[in-house]
């Protein structure tokens, strides 16, 4: 099969090419204008991206056959996030990448404010040798305000720590407890704000957020506070934070991020006090190796099909661990065999995650279920991002149950409903070094391990069967790798056969005819 094509818009570390180059067949388009990179992506399943380029609906449209875009860094402001979504494209970036240096990049805007390192510097390379002009202030014993404590924020938080500041924090998001283990203090926008002597900003640039730190919040302030904005341009209103700065109120600031991207003009660039920087919070060999890195092998993940936990558009409930992980696949392959078992999918679907594995993570498991189940059942693209659209389509509604508690498996995932008039179940589960399992089909009992192709055949419990069955197979010359037999308390029995090929559709026809046999389907799993 032909390895996958990426196209690389932006350019990313020379590793991370050769990370693709294992898996997919990079193309460089890092000199392409609009135009031609939409030529490019007619037959591109991945992209990569950085801030430039913008990912909106027109591109997707150009891009039939994409199934990711990566975002080598944090901020996905340039990628459409809901159109992806609706077409079926994952959205990866990597949120860790660049953590570190932007929490430097923030201690050295903060002191660089603070001890008017750059206009010391411009003066003296002007000539001038002038101790008295730039007197700075200390950040010891002075309190910092950050808004957004995530992993930005938390690490700024640290660092100031280390200076000897005190540290106060507003995020929604955050519990106090979480905030204690750090030595950071929670309070609301309004106190954070008249408390602080500097104030540090670390939010995604949102609804919510854009335009937060405008002129009312500014006049919140005490006076002579210092604003330091590494997170996302557009969050502070820069006019206003410009004629707080004129007027005395604000002692200055320290920007990287402007509402429009690239500037060289900006009501911030005149002022004395305001030291500034192209958006570097991101640049340096470290964060762009590693963002270069993690978005390959989210961006990978994805062209093979898997579940990338950090996708953007996913929701995934709770952070998904990694015991819960090989429940979330084993779900996928019982929807796969469901909708082949059942010939079709029902109204409604349930999903049952059991045990303390897979239950917290029922909401990423019922995701894998109804992948599992359109996919088997249509030939439309159906990723982790598109499933619950796709399910609405098909006038498919899921249902979520979990129980923490354990039955006589250690875990246990249990699709059933209802499908032409019969009700259907089959479960599964992980087990030890034999991996996906099937466990019950119907209410009857098989320990029998999920292979690529199999046989289900449900059969009158007399003897007989069995050998006829492996005969007509064996005349067939399919071979028969593994096979179970279970029974049902009401009668009857079953058997799942493992075997090297899919049979034709004449040799499922004599299998049906045979005596004894009352249903037989033919699987094929991922």
């Amino acid at each position: 099969m032909d390895r996958p094509i990426v196209v690389i818009a932006e350019s990313i570390s020379p590793a991370a090419v050769a990370a693709l180059e294992a898996v997919a067949r990079p193309v460089d388009a890092t000199g392409d204008d609009r135009e031609s990179l939409l030529g490019r992506l007619h037959s591109a399943h991945g992209l990569i991206v950085r801030s430039a380029t913008k990912v909106d609906a027109e591109l997707l449209a150009a891009a039939p056959v994409l199934r990711v875009v990566g975002r080598a860094g944090i901020g996905v402001d340039n990628i459409d996030v809901a159109a992806a979504t609706y077409t079926g494209v994952m959205v990866v970036n990597a949120p860790d990448a660049n953590t570190i240096s932007a929490a430097e990049h923030t201690m050295a805007l903060l002191l660089a404010q603070a001890r008017r390192i750059p206009a010391a510097d411009a003066s003296l390379r002007s000539g001038k040798w002038d101790r008295t002009s730039f007197q700075g202030v200390e950040l010891h014993g002075k309190t910092l305000g950050i808004l957004g404590l995530g992993r930005i924020g938390t690490l700024v938080a640290q660092r100031a720590s280390a200076f000897g500041m005190r540290v106060v924090a507003h995020d929604p998001f955050v519990g106090d407890d979480r905030a204690r283990r750090i030595g950071v203090r929670m309070g609301s926008l309004a106190d954070v704000l008249a408390e602080s002597d500097f104030v540090t900003i670390h939010l995604p640039r949102t609804r919510e957020t854009e335009g937060l730190i405008d002129a009312a919040a500014l006049r919140l302030t005490k006076r002579g506070v210092r604003i330091v904005n590494v997170a996302r341009g557009g969050i502070v209103d820069e006019q206003a934070l410009a004629d707080a700065i004129v007027s005395g109120h604000v002692g200055g600031a320290a920007v990287d991020v402007f509402a429009v991207e690239p500037t060289t003009d900006s009501p911030l660039f005149g002022l004395e006090h305001v030291v500034v920087t192209p958006h570097l919070g991101a640049s340096t060999v470290e964060a762009q190796d590693k963002a270069g890195l993690a978005v390959a092998s989210a961006v990978a993940a994805a062209l093979a099909g898997g579940l990338v936990p950090s996708a953007v558009n996913l929701d995934l409930g709770p952070k998904l661990s990694d015991d819960a992980r090989p429940h979330v696949e084993l779900a996928e392959r019982l929807g796969r065999l469901f909708a082949q078992w059942a010939r079709g999918l029902p109204a409604q679907l349930v999903v049952l995650a059991q045990g303390r594995e897979a239950a917290p993570s029922i909401r990423a498991v019922a995701l894998g279920a109804m992948k599992g189940a359109l996919q088997a059942s249509s030939d439309e693209l159906v990723t982790y991002v598109n499933a619950t659209m796709v399910a609405e389509r098909r006038g498919m509604v899921v249902l979520e149950e979990a129980s923490p508690q354990r039955g006589e498996h250690r875990s246990l995932v249990r699709l059933s409903g209802e499908v032409g008039g019969e009700q259907r179940t089959v479960s599964g589960s992980v087990v030890g070094d034999r991996g996906d399992v099937l466990v019950d089909v119907d209410g009857y009992v098989l320990e029998f391990p999920l292979s690529t192709h199999m046989l289900l055949l449900a059969n009158t419990d007399i003897p007989g069967v069995i050998g006829r069955v492996g005969t007509t197979l064996g005349d067939a010359a399919i071979n028969i790798a593994d096979m179970a037999v279970g029974r049902s308390a009401s009668g009857g029995a079953m058997m799942g056969i493992s075997v090297d090929q899919e049979p034709a559709a004449a040799v499922m026809d004599r299998l049906r005819r045979l005596d004894g046999v009352l249903k037989a389907a033919s699987i094929r799993l991922p």
